[in-house]
């Protein structure tokens, strides 16, 4: 599973303990639902960086897609909302088929 981290560039998460990156990730989907910039903010950085010290860096040249898109660092809660889907920035597991 590839993750974008917007303007950092995109890490392999196959191997990073599932469980953990899923709860970050709702822990910014919790915080985006209180409408708290704070909490959002603190989310989003704690989610990325689990992404950043855990993941994989994919070369520069992959000419791959992502399967996920996390917001760069200094994003509002408006422009997190516009890319949480109800099931946070990083669906289930299931739902991205084999290669999750």
């Amino acid at each position: 599973m590839i993750v974008r981290i917007m303007g950092e560039g995109q890490f392999d998460v196959a191997d990073v303990e599932q469980d953990a990156l899923q709860a970050y990730d709702d822990k910014v989907e919790l915080a985006v639902q209180s409408g708290d910039e704070e909490q959002t903010s603190a989310a989003l950085h704690d989610l990325r960086s689990y992404i950043l010290s855990h993941g994989t860096p994919v070369a520069d040249d992959f000419l791959g897609t992502s399967d996920i898109v996390v917001p760069f660092a200094d994003a509002s809660i408006d422009e997190i909302r516009q890319l949480v889907d109800g099931s946070g920035l990083i669906p289930d597991l299931d739902s991205l088929g084999p290669q999750g």
